[in-house]
């Protein structure tokens, strides 16, 4: 017997905190320049790169959060039958947060005990554990620690099921997750479609993220010979192409075993032959968590945090000490940092399922790869044919379009909102009935939008409120656009938006004319903000910095803006040499301000030139000794250990009158050891790791 039902869920964990109100402009190198060794096939150059650069707009940042943790509550869903029990978290990103087997009581997912938000997404705020749904851009996506819909479906056996679906407002895409668990069945079903309902081709990005418990004897297997690894030398990293389980980035060890890499690192499965492309994470028995699917979704990748002390560090800052993880991940193409086209009026599906297997511990540990694979493939037959997959597809496939009259959780309002203008939209084809977005959802966020659309103009606001829910789309674009050729419609906020739209189409000087005239009509923080980051990627520094004054002085008291001004206006101070400057902006903050992470770290680096040491040893201990730690750290961010070794570096100059020279430097960071608290070195030197220096090219936990 299958049951849907819904139950709460508490856990500790930071709260996400209100969102960044300030625009995050794409990058003008939209596609990456990724470096690959001579062993790379030509086959695979194909669209290498294309679309992956950084984007988020219409969406906005999420990194408000802190470490400060208290008791929260989501609302789960459980979708569970007599072999599987499945927990999902539709108020963050429809996360299953677990997926537990009844029958030898076991956990087949690393469980989080935790809530904590780190800067590893694209719009920031992500958490680990459990398996998460990435769709649209390069990166844990956008709704990663954000409500989906979820409503109640019913399955081929008039079972109950769960729908996850949502308006993906970056590529104006449309798509859903299916799940059934039907009675006595030993895997969850997955079923998957992405609907591109728009008349012009878009780059997608799919890849399904699964995080399992890490230990010495877990092997990640998938069904191909061969693997995309990321090659480290002195040129910095790059993609090569090499025989499984021996990679050449590690010298040749047995890369299958996440605890034989000694720093952080990745390698994707080329599964492009396999008629069902799976991957496991099996222990020293053979027992664990397999993860298959039909075959558009063919390729699975291993990330691992490495043996190294960052890497343990990783692990803990994200949960709790005892809770190292992997991930295994199926995608669409054979990299993260592969693009994809995805055709005008297209629509995409594929069927996944998970569930516990068992395989003999003896072959799936054969140091003979080929062995291995096909004594996993063969278990994995056993319980589940090919044939039977792909039934499974066709039959989810035909019930897709089933409209769910019971929401268990509201999304957003953007779906409703794009309905409404769809509808209004001669052009526009209609969408399938299970994309059912209440006008109930519609909230303030839509507002102004909804004016726009029915009232045929944008309302000015007042510039110290949060300026916006941005909107990037092209057909909302023409509406503005059309809109201010009206004299009575032209005010600085609806211009203020013009630029951003502008500015994220890669338009500059057509955000600046937008931007300009904003001002004139309405002075406001925001556009001056908006023109200084633009100046500054034209590498006009000295009249960026103008700018951030006069957005700062603009800003005033305002709860809304002053938080996050504050800190980009400090990191143009910072790396202007404007010391001083940056002094007087820091002692001038409200507590509140001073006391958030992102400026204690910018009072560190001022107060460090400064020569005011006791400051950055407080700040970097914390008030109640060396216990401090830092939310928003980024992956790969050397920041805090930087600014340790510089600390050391000085208080020896001092006590010991040597110059403060780059011997002593070096000298320090090979003789003393940071506090553990504080290392987040993606390696390990001292351990004789070979240094991953991430760029363009690596992917590491999906870059």
């Amino acid at each position: 017997m299958t049951e849907l039902r819904l139950e709460n869920l508490s856990i500790s964990g930071a709260p996400l905190g209100e969102e960044n109100p300030l625009p995050f402009f794409r990058d003008p190198a939209v596609n990456r320049t990724v470096r690959v060794t001579d062993s790379f096939p030509q086959t695979k150059l194909e669209y290498l790169g294309w679309e992956t650069g950084f984007r988020v707009l219409p969406y906005r940042m999420q990194d408000q959060y802190s470490r400060q943790r208290k008791p929260l509550t989501f609302h789960s869903i459980v979708l569970e039958n007599e072999t599987l029990k499945a927990t999902f978290l539709p108020e963050i990103g429809g996360r299953l947060i677990s997926l537990f087997h009844k029958p030898i009581q076991r956990e087949l997912l690393h469980r989080n005990p935790v809530f904590q938000p780190a800067n590893l997404a694209i719009r920031n705020a992500w958490f680990s554990g459990g398996i998460e749904w990435n769709i649209g851009q390069l990166g844990h996506t956008f709704t990663t620690c954000s409500p989906l819909f979820a409503s109640a479906i019913q399955g081929a056996q008039g079972e109950p099921g769960l729908r996850l679906y949502e308006f993906e407002r970056c590529k104006c895409l449309f798509w859903q997750i299916d799940f059934y668990l039907p009675p006595g069945f030993p895997f969850l079903v997955a079923y998957t479609r992405v609907l591109n309902p728009n008349p012009v081709d878009t780059s997608m990005y799919w890849w399904t993220n699964i995080a399992v418990n890490e230990a010495p004897d877990v092997r990640v297997l998938a069904p191909t010979l061969n693997a995309i690894y990321i090659n480290f030398n002195e040129q910095g990293s790059g993609f090569g192409y090499a025989a499984l389980p021996n990679l050449p980035s590690i010298k040749g060890v047995d890369g299958t075993y996440s605890m034989n890499f000694p720093f952080a690192s990745e390698f994707f499965f080329q599964c492009d032959q396999a008629e069902v492309p799976w991957e496991a994470a099996l222990d020293g028995e053979g027992r664990g968590l397999i993860e298959a699917s039909t075959r558009r979704l063919k390729y699975r990748k291993m990330f691992c945090w490495g043996s190294h002390a960052g890497g343990r560090h990783w692990q803990e800052f994200l949960s709790q000490p005892g809770q190292a993880y992997i991930e295994i991940q199926a995608g669409l193409a054979p990299t993260q940092v592969h693009g994809l086209v995805m055709p005008g009026r297209a629509a995409w599906d594929w069927t996944q399922v998970f569930g516990y297997l068992e395989a003999d511990s003896g072959e799936a540990h054969s140091p003979d790869w080929e062995r291995a694979t096909q004594a996993v493939e063969a278990a994995l037959k056993g319980k589940i044919s090919p044939r039977k997959i792909y039934d499974l597809e066709e039959t989810y496939r035909s019930r897709a379009d089933i409209p769910s009259q019971d929401i268990l959780q509201a999304g957003s309002g953007w779906g409703a909102l794009e309905l409404i203008r769809r509808q209004r939209d001669p052009a526009a084809t209609l969408l399938p009935a299970a994309f059912v977005f209440p006008s109930s959802s519609l909230g303030m966020e839509q507002e102004k939008w909804l004016h726009l659309l029915e009232g045929g103009a944008l309302p000015d606001a007042d510039p110290a409120e949060a300026p916006g829910e941005w909107m990037t789309q092209p057909e909302w674009r023409v509406l503005l656009e059309h809109s201010l050729d009206e004299k009575r419609s032209r005010n600085g906020f609806a211009l203020l938006h013009l630029g951003v739209m502008r500015m994220e189409n890669l338009e500059e000087e057509g955000a600046a004319s937008a931007w300009d005239e904003s001002i004139r009509v309405k002075p406001s923080a925001c556009a001056y903000r908006n023109l200084a980051v633009l100046r500054l990627r034209q590498k006009q520094t000295a009249q960026a910095l103008q700018l951030y004054e006069k957005a700062w002085q603009l800003a005033g008291q305002s709860d809304v803006l002053q938080p996050a001004l504050a800190v980009e206006y400090l990191h143009m101070l910072v790396d202007m040499r404007q010391y001083r400057r940056g002094l007087e902006v820091l002692q001038s903050l409200p507590a509140r301000i001073q006391e958030t992470d992102r400026i204690q770290l910018l009072w560190a680096q001022i107060a460090l030139v400064l020569g005011m040491l006791d400051k950055v040893e407080q700040i970097l201990d914390g008030d109640d000794g060396p216990s401090r730690e830092f939310a928003v750290i980024q992956e790969g961010q050397t920041l805090l250990t930087d600014l340790w070794f510089e600390l050391q570096a000085r208080k020896i100059s001092i006590q010991t009158s040597e110059p403060l020279s780059e011997k002593l430097r070096r000298k320090v960071k090979q003789e003393l050891t940071p506090p553990r608290r504080i290392d987040f070195r993606s390696h390990d030197r001292e351990a004789g790791s070979t240094p991953p220096n991430p760029d363009d090219s690596s992917t590491v936990n999906e870059a």
